[in-house]
């Protein structure tokens, strides 16, 4: 993603998404760049360094938990001068809720190519590991990403409380710690006190994955008995428990009465 002619003397950078911690969760794709590196930068206080161990001995690795903004597109910029491929390891996915965009402009202005491999998001690993589903026919058939308001504020018509009125499913980021918010939100949108909740934290780390189940009336609770207060993805679903529904609709795709161009449907 560049039109200076000049960066086909300096190396290329990818923001890869290293997944939600699983280090076997990262892409065919993204390993084969990890394998050819010749220099990281790695997001550690979010990436297991496990994802790391796909790098070639002698790779330049840096671990930019305590480098700003400025610091990290300096390094950037610089490994380019020295090596064709350098890769910075993000969590998830490195379009949600990351710097991309603001890493991904100085490059530009540097006349430095860059491209995006994608990873697999928390929120998809948080319904893996608890085996829900996040729609599901007439039930919801819509996925809301989002958080609650912090040090970043919030766009205007994008508080919890308006997106909930949806009453579709909630992947809520970044928020454990304002689970108070999350409530009440979700009260002010008219969820019931027995509208099932769930918090699963570190989703697919091996050995560390923790499934918390409850209501919007006690998973702050659970969540406090549990010591889960960060690295947590909070999700508010209708679907929420469907496996153990007695009865469900049918999905029309697979329904023996329903016609597409690869089936006719049976009498």
């Amino acid at each position: 993603m560049t039109s200076n002619p000049g960066a086909a003397s300096l190396g290329k950078v990818w923001f890869v998404g290293a997944g939600p911690g699983d280090p076997e969760l990262i892409t065919v794709k993204g390993q084969k760049l990890l394998s050819q590196a010749g220099a990281v930068l790695f997001a550690g206080s979010l990436v297991d360094r496990a994802a790391t161990l796909y790098a070639p001995a002698g790779c330049e690795i840096r671990d930019s938990k305590d480098m700003t903004l400025e610091e990290m597109t300096e390094w950037l910029i610089e490994q380019t001068s020295k090596h064709a491929i350098v890769v910075r390891l993000q969590t998830g996915d490195p379009g949600l809720y990351g710097a991309l965009i603001e890493m991904a402009r100085p490059l530009v202005a540097a006349g430095i190519e860059w491209s995006v491999v994608p990873g697999v998001s928390s929120a998809m690993a948080s319904m893996a590991a608890a085996g829900e589903s996040m729609t599901l026919p007439e039930v919801t058939q819509s996925v809301i990403f989002t958080r609650v308001e912090g040090r970043t504020p919030m766009p205007e018509g994008e508080d919890l409380a308006s997106l909930a009125a949806h009453r579709t499913t909630l992947c809520i980021f970044l928020s454990i710690t304002l689970m108070y918010k999350v409530e009440a939100a979700l009260r002010a949108a008219g969820w019931p006190e027995d509208a099932p909740m769930l918090v699963v934290h570190k989703a697919s780390w091996p050995g560390e994955e923790r499934i918390l189940r409850g209501t919007l009336a006690d998973i702050k609770q659970r969540c406090r008995e549990a010591g889960v207060a960060s690295q947590a993805m909070i999700v508010a679903s209708p679907t929420l428990g469907a496996l153990h529904w007695e009865t469900l609709a049918r999905s029309k795709l697979y329904d023996p009465t329903f016609t597409h161009r690869f089936r006719k449907a049976s009498a």
